[in-house]
């Protein structure tokens, strides 16, 4: 004779909003303006203190991702707030070093304008469907962290060189990655029009 049946397992409840992994994303935010005021002051130590501010918060940014997919802690508010805060921190950091000199102009408004834009395009085709993150696009961060980084170090004179190259190498990987998304962007739109309704094939 056989005995009960088990109980059925409890379904999960709601994600709470204020888990580790999203607090981990605003600690990221809060420590953007900190890295800003370390930036500007005068004394060389505080060099090192925007240094050791920018690169925690950029491991902040592997962690919470990382607990949110281990931990089943993904949320709506996440998957906004932790690219906000991604763009924030290196689109700071890039704006301060062209302020200080240390950064060409161009190199900072040509990521920036590739970093707003592609969010721009993923917000403006996700009725038709999500861009997941690719490896290019990942390995178009840790390029821009690695590159920023060794600018926020203070380097001897010579050195520089070092920064420029990882910069140039992120820079061509930021736009490189840019146009993949513009046309994976565009084929989204195409194939959902095309399944559509009432739509023609062709």
């Amino acid at each position: 004779m056989s005995g009960p049946a088990p109980a059925p397992a409890p379904a999960p409840g709601p994600v709470p909003v204020w888990n580790i992994a999203n607090i981990l994303t605003m600690s990221r935010l809060v420590m953007v303006p900190l890295f800003v005021v370390f930036m500007f002051l005068e004394h060389p130590a505080w060099r090192f203190a925007a240094f050791a501010v920018f690169v925690i918060a950029a491991i902040t940014d592997r962690v919470d991702g990382e607990l949110a997919r281990r931990r089943n802690l993904v949320t709506d508010f996440g998957k906004i707030a932790d690219p906000i805060a991604d763009k924030a921190l290196t689109g700071a950091a890039l704006v301060v070093l062209s302020l200080l000199g240390e950064l060409w102009w161009w190199v900072t408004i040509a990521i920036l304008v590739r970093e707003w834009g592609i969010t721009g395009v993923r917000f403006a085709v996700i009725k038709y469907g999500v861009i997941p993150a690719s490896r290019g696009g990942k390995l178009k961060t840790v390029l821009q962290v690695v590159a920023i980084s060794v600018y926020l170090f203070p380097l001897p004179e010579p050195l520089h060189i070092v920064a420029h190259v990882l910069m140039a190498v992120a820079l061509a990987v930021t736009l490189w990655t840019g146009g993949d998304y513009v046309v994976q962007a565009l084929r989204l739109r195409r194939s959902a029009r095309a399944g559509a309704p009432g739509a023609s094939g062709a």
